[in-house]
C-alpha cells in the first residue's frame, strides 16, 4: 500500500479540481465533473469556473442557469449548490433523511411537536399551483395552521428539506442581485425526482461516491462524509472495495481513489489560482490539511476568499472601490509576488467592476 505525502494529496486535488490548469471543457461539464458547486453566495460559481476552465464566459452559466441545465437548490451539507438538473432528479431523494436532521438538529426546540409529514403534504399543496414563492410567502399561506415556529425557521424546514426546491433566475445570474424565488424542483426541470433506491447495494450512494473521489479524491470515508453530509454511504463504499484503490497517509489513515484518476508527481508547479467564498476545493474534506493549514481552516467557512499560491491557501482577496486587494497570510517570493499579481490582473479583468489598482498587502 503506498503512502501519500499531503504534497501528493495536493497535487492530486489540484489535478481533479481544475486547478493545476484550466480545463478545455464547457461549463456544463465542470459543474458535472465537481459534483456541483458551493453557492449560497450567489455570485461566487462565476470566479469558481473561471479560475477553473478556458474561455469561460459569464453568460454561458446564466444560459445554463436560465435553460434549466444546471440549478440552484440544497443539497450537500443542506447548503445551497449549483448543481446539474440530472444530479439534481437523481440525487435530492437520496439527501431527504440528512436535509430533514439538519434543520431539526439546529431548530430542535423551536420545532417541538411539529408533524414534518403535514407540514411538507400542506407545503407540497401550496406549491402546486406552480407559482414561484418566496420563503415568506409560503410561510404565510401556512402561518394560520403553524402560528408557533418562528417564521425563519419553519420557512428553512419547508423550503431547504420537505419540499425539494428550485431557486430560480434572476438569483444567480451574473451581477444579478435579486432575492429567493421558489419553485419545486421537478416543476422546474419538468421531471419527476427520482425516488429513494431500496437495492442494498445503494446505487445512488455508489454514483455519488466515485463521483466524489473523481473529483476529490484520493479522500477517506470521514472526507466523504464531510462532503456530502451523508452517513449512510458505508454500503456503497463496500460494493465499490474491489474497484477502488487504496493508500494510506503519513498518519497512517486509509483513502480510497479510483484506479486511473490524476495523481500528478508532487513536484508539478502550480498556478496562482483565485478562489469564491466557500470553495469546495477546501471545505469538501473533514480533514482540509491538503491544502490548508489549521491556523487558517476557519477563513473559508467564514465566506472569506482564498488564493492558493503554490497549491495551498497563502492568502485572501476581497473587492472593493475599484480595487482588487490581496492579504498574504505568509511573506512571499518576488516570483510568488509577481505571479499573484499577474493572476489579479487576470482577475480583475474577468470580474469586470472597474478595477484599477491591484494592491497587495503587509503579509499576516
Amino acid at each position: 500500500m503506498n503512502v501519500l505525502t499531503q504534497r501528493d494529496l495536493n497535487r492530486a486535488t489540484l489535478a481533479r479540481q481544475y486547478l493545476l490548469e484550466r480545463e478545455d471543457c464547457t461549463p456544463l461539464d465542470a459543474v458535472s465533473h465537481l459534483a456541483g458547486l458551493q453557492a449560497q453566495a450567489p455570485q461566487e460559481p462565476f470566479t469558481g469556473l473561471w479560475s477553473r476552465i478556458s474561455a469561460f464566459a459569464p453568460v454561458d452559466l446564466d444560459d445554463l442557469v436560465t435553460g434549466r441545465r444546471v440549478v440552484r437548490t440544497h443539497l450537500m451539507r443542506r447548503t445551497v449548490h449549483l448543481v446539474t438538473a440530472d444530479d439534481a432528479v437523481a440525487w435530492r431523494a437520496r439527501h431527504d433523511a440528512m436535509l430533514r436532521q439538519r434543520v431539526l438538529s439546529t431548530y430542535r426546540s423551536e420545532l417541538a411537536g411539529i408533524d414534518l409529514d403535514e407540514l411538507g403534504a400542506a407545503g407540497r399543496a401550496v406549491t402546486a399551483a406552480g407559482q414561484p414563492l418566496t420563503m415568506a410567502e409560503l410561510v404565510d399561506a401556512l402561518r394560520d395552521r403553524w402560528p408557533t415556529p418562528p417564521r425563519r425557521v419553519l420557512g428553512e424546514l419547508l423550503v431547504a428539506a420537505l419540499i425539494p426546491m428550485a431557486q430560480l433566475p434572476p438569483r444567480g445570474l451574473w451581477k444579478s442581485t435579486a432575492g429567493v424565488r421558489n419553485l419545486p424542483l421537478a416543476t422546474w426541470l419538468h421531471q419527476p425526482i427520482a425516488p429513494v433506491s431500496t437495492d442494498p447495494d445503494d446505487p445512488v450512494g455508489q454514483q455519488l461516491v466515485l463521483r466524489y473521489l473523481a473529483a476529490y479524491g484520493p479522500a477517506t470515508t470521514a472526507d466523504i462524509r464531510a462532503w456530502s453530509g451523508l452517513a449512510g454511504l458505508p454500503a456503497a463504499v463496500k460494493a465499490l472495495r474491489d474497484n477502488l484503490i487504496t493508500f494510506r497517509d503519513e498518519s497512517g489513515r486509509q483513502f480510497l481513489d479510483l484506479p486511473d484518476a490524476p495523481r500528478p508527481h508532487p513536484d508539478t508547479p502550480a498556478p496562482v489560482r483565485f478562489l469564491p467564498a466557500f470553495d469546495n476545493a477546501i471545505l469538501g474534506y473533514q480533514n482540509r490539511s491538503r491544502i490548508i493549514d489549521d491556523p487558517h481552516l476557519g477563513l473559508s467557512v467564514a465566506g472569506q476568499r482564498a488564493v492558493l499560491i503554490d497549491g495551498r491557501v497563502a492568502a485572501t482577496w476581497i473587492t472593493s472601490d475599484r480595487r482588487l486587494t490581496i492579504s498574504p497570510l505568509r511573506n512571499l517570493t518576488r516570483s510568488e509576488g509577481r505571479d499573484l499579481k499577474e493572476e489579479g490582473h487576470a482577475l480583475a479583468t474577468f470580474l469586470d467592476q472597474g478595477i484599477d489598482t491591484i494592491h497587495i498587502a503587509d503579509s499576516t
